[in-house]
């Protein structure tokens, strides 16, 4: 091992690397627990990019093809229920970490100056989080996709102005169809992963670069009185510990909650009662579904839509409105905002299953 180290480092510096990591240490506080967060949204990533790879060999892309093929992975392929499962559990449990990690992020006003751009970079792969799920959602062509797709690409559609090109940007024409499947096919394996993967490398460039953030007040104490741990191995110890348990979870949840296929998707037949978004589309899908259908002389729907993308909007761009946090100081109308949201998706989340 020494000699095969020796050979690694006379090619590659490991040393520099060692030195660098021996030299990394992590702020320990009572809120340390949230950092954890964004290590098991990236190994849920890698979860899904290595499953992912698993059943592109054996998926058709096409509306004659890809159900049939889903179907031959789940019945012929050796273990391929299992990576499927897999796969889709990792890409809700992907989502719901991000989330947590974001709202933990903002509460801890970890975005304020200078990590503008990791805040802006961690947003943005959670918009491409909720485009995979929502890409990926189409391809095995079943019929609960194939309505839900279409509510979706319906809803984009209602945006003034732009909504009518991008509707028939993402469908390639104007309904749902092969030409769709093979759209959200390229978006899925293609230009979101290639994107994502850029992203992804600022992010943890910027966050090496810059350590992690400190709570308000804690960063202000005598250095002598700041307590650290060794990012290695303490803290990378305990992320791979953290990692184990999730993939014990997420082996559980494919084993003995196996994700469903359903029927193959038929364009002609009506569609079925009860269809439903991914959750986490879900509080936008109530939302939409309590408002009335004219406000003053606005079509509901659209207000709905427009009303959500200047709140993202607002959000994305929390840095560089909170000034108070930029200056260290406490501001409690971020804390309130954030309580209203997440709070809002929950309850709205919850509405939209149960009515």
């Amino acid at each position: 091992m020494t000699k095969l180290y020796a050979w690694v480092d006379e090619r590659v510096q490991l040393e520099d690397l060692v030195h660098f990591m021996g030299k990394k240490y992590v702020p320990v506080h009572r809120h340390s627990v949230w950092y954890y967060f964004g290590g098991i949204t990236l190994f849920l990533f890698l979860i899904q990019v290595v499953t992912g790879i698993l059943l592109l060999l054996y998926y058709k892309s096409g509306e004659e093809l890809a159900f049939e093929s889903i179907q031959f992975i789940m019945s012929k392929v050796q273990f391929g229920w299992l990576i499927r499962s897999i796969h889709s559990w990792a890409a809700n449990l992907f989502i719901l970490a991000a989330m947590v990690h974001m709202f933990s992020v903002f509460f801890e006003r970890a975005y304020r100056k200078p990590r503008e751009l990791t805040w802006l970079t961690g947003m943005l792969m959670l918009f491409l989080g909720l485009g995979f799920g929502f890409s990926g959602y189409l391809l095995p062509w079943n019929e609960l996709a194939f309505f839900a797709t279409k509510v979706g690409t319906d809803i984009a559609g209602v945006v003034p102005v732009i909504g009518k090109p991008i509707m028939i940007f993402l469908r390639g024409g104007e309904d749902v169809t092969g030409a769709t499947l093979s759209r959200f096919f390229g978006f899925h394996v293609a230009v979101f992963p290639g994107i994502f993967t850029v992203l992804l490398g600022i992010h943890l460039l910027l966050v090496q670069r810059q350590g992690m953030s400190e709570p308000i007040g804690a960063e202000s104490g005598a250095a002598a009185t700041q307590t650290t741990m060794p990012f290695f191995p303490n803290f990378l110890l305990r992320d791979l510990l953290l990692w184990l348990i999730v993939l014990n979870i997420l082996a559980i949840l494919a084993v003995f909650f196996p994700w469903e296929l359903g029927q193959k998707a038929d364009p002609f037949a009506p569609a079925p009662a009860g269809i439903l978004p991914e959750w986490y589309f879900l509080f936008m899908f109530q939302t939409l579904k309590m408002i009335p259908a004219h406000v003053w002389f606005i079509d509901g729907e659209v207000l709905g839509i427009v009303t959500f993308g200047i709140a993202g909007l607002l959000w994305m761009l929390v840095p560089f409105w909170d000034r108070k946090s930029a200056r260290g100081e406490q501001n409690r109308t971020i804390t309130y905002i954030g309580i209203f949201v997440v709070g809002y998706i929950i309850i709205l989340t919850i509405l939209g299953w149960l009515l």
